[in-house]
């Protein structure tokens, strides 16, 4: 089932969950037992991220450099396969234009479709470390509204070559928004208007970066209806584990800390994670109470502060 679909028919609040491939060397079974986990709280689809290869430098014993390009994290279609095949749970497999020419988003898509996987969160994806050359005859997406423009595109069966006896793909688009704004918008109005075109563009739902403070968000969906976005914005949940993420969160993820959140934590460093769990409920609380379509929990690789979160609220799934 598509998201989209999942939120049309929702009777209560949906929960869903964001997870990260293993580190390369790892076998899936990490994977399997982080959805184990929520698998009671019966998620209406998990996320499953993507990475683009990186370049690693090693010294030759004649002292000249070797340069290595692999994955630190592979496996994201082959995860999503594994969930939604062996679990029964729909996936939403993240799709980046960085690292990756149209020519290989376009056959991983039907390679998705062979598997049965009907949604995608659409992404730029971080900068690369090296300078990956393209050949004259591959091209690429630059922003994520040039993503969901070649995911729509296929939707309606426009190949980037002539497929004999081909058909339309069937996908749910999502994409991310920022209620602190991206890191690289001069302002929020230039980010909404970039949200709009991505909408405009063929994405039917939006989920959000990781935000600590609910007014964020409101404020933000407030925004977005003024100008024009009419599609379902998904809130994204982080819970705070430990005070290193005080400092590491708001510098890969460009977001802030409320001051409460920050001198609670910073006064009582031996009970971060109850503290991290309280305040994630008292944000889920606000949200279910502001009506809010469903909620999305950054899980990463850690689930046990998620189910602590999550269990207080099950019976209203």
């Amino acid at each position: 089932m598509k998201v989209i679909e999942h939120l049309q028919n929702a009777r209560g609040p949906l929960f869903s969950y964001e997870i990260v491939p293993p580190p390369r060397g790892r076998t899936v079974k990490d994977i399997t037992e982080i959805v184990k986990a929520v698998e009671k709280f019966n998620p209406p689809w998990i996320d499953v991220t993507a990475h683009s290869a990186g370049a690693s430098y090693n010294e030759r014993p004649d002292g000249t450099i070797e340069r290595k390009i692999s994955k630190k994290r592979p496996g994201t279609i082959g995860i999503c396969g594994i969930i939604q095949n062996r679990f029964k749970i729909d996936t939403v497999t993240h799709i980046l234009c960085n690292g990756f020419t149209r020519e290989e988003t376009e056959d991983a898509l039907i390679e998705l479709n062979y598997l049965g996987i009907e949604n995608l969160l659409a992404l730029r994806g971080d900068g690369l470390n090296y300078n990956k050359k393209i050949s004259k005859d591959r091209s690429v997406n630059v922003y994520a509204s040039d993503l969901v423009e070649q995911i729509d595109g296929l939707n309606k069966g426009h190949f980037l070559d002539n497929l004999h006896n081909s058909e339309a793909l069937d996908f749910c688009i999502g994409v991310a928004a920022y209620p602190e704004k991206h890191f690289e918008a001069p302002n929020l109005k230039v980010d909404i208007a970039n949200l709009k075109i991505k909408q405009d563009k063929g994405a039917t739902y939006a989920v959000t970066q990781m935000f600590f403070d609910n007014d964020h968000y409101f404020n933000f969906v407030k925004a977005c209806r003024a100008e024009g976005v009419t599609i379902p914005i998904i809130p994204g949940i982080k819970i705070l584990k430990n005070t290193k993420q005080l400092q590491t969160i708001p510098k890969n993820f460009y977001i802030n800390f409320p001051d409460a959140l920050v001198d609670e934590t910073l006064s009582n460093p031996n009970h971060v994670v109850d503290i991290g769990i309280e305040w994630a409920t008292k944000q889920v609380q606000g949200l279910l109470e502001g009506g809010v379509p469903g909620v999305h929990f950054y899980i990463m690789n850690d689930t046990d502060s998620v189910v602590k979160v999550v269990d207080k609220f099950y019976k209203q799934v």
